[in-house]
């Protein structure tokens, strides 16, 4: 019987001790996003990357308008078809048809390589960005003796009030002004 005390005494000690260090574990929140968004090195990327869409839209574009002035052309013999020269028109038209279809096949080749490489510049350029950040939120995490850190940009947390906004002392340590008005959001 006194050993059973004993276990319940203790088993409620080491309940009573857990839940006060629990109780004193703190936690915070930062908008990830915001912090991405108000450094340099993002707004340099950002610029990167606009200038790789547009050059490869342009690209795209001078095919398609190729493409284009072949259509336009097989339309214009087609019109000027008559009797008299119907076999040499059809054999010209058939000829810009192989073209045409060469051409949609090197346009969509050529989009589908302008995807894959603005998605291999986007990870080689934002990856270092997202690791100095979160190594920013682990240092001041640390510095702060903060438990857990949420991500309120992301959507996860359903619910949080009040709690210590470290959003400003991220940008602090990573150099960036805390009043730093986030960068544009992308256009999709």
């Amino acid at each position: 019987m006194k050993n059973l005390l004993k276990s319940v005494v203790l088993a409620t000690g080491i309940l009573l001790a857990g839940n006060a260090v629990n109780a004193q574990q703190k936690i915070g929140h930062i908008n990830t996003a915001e912090i991405v968004q108000s450094t340099n090195e993002f707004k340099a990327a950002e610029g990167q990357m606009k200038t790789l869409q547009e050059t490869k839209q342009k690209e795209i574009q001078g095919m398609i308008s190729e493409y284009q002035k072949q259509q336009n052309n097989a339309n214009e013999k087609l019109r000027n078809r008559s009797e008299a020269n119907k076999e040499t028109v059809d054999a010209e038209v058939q000829t810009i048809a192989n073209t045409m279809r060469e051409m949609e096949t090197r346009i969509q080749s050529v989009q589908q390589a302008a995807q894959e490489e603005i998605g291999q510049k986007q990870q080689e350029l934002y990856a270092p960005i997202e690791q100095k950040v979160m190594t920013a939120i682990n240092a001041v995490a640390k510095e702060k003796g903060y438990a857990y850190v949420l991500d309120i940009s992301s959507g996860s947390v359903p619910y949080f009030q009040g709690g210590d906004d470290l959003t400003a002392d991220i940008k602090t340590k990573l150099g960036v002004s805390a009043t730093a008005a986030p960068a544009a959001a992308p256009k999709k």
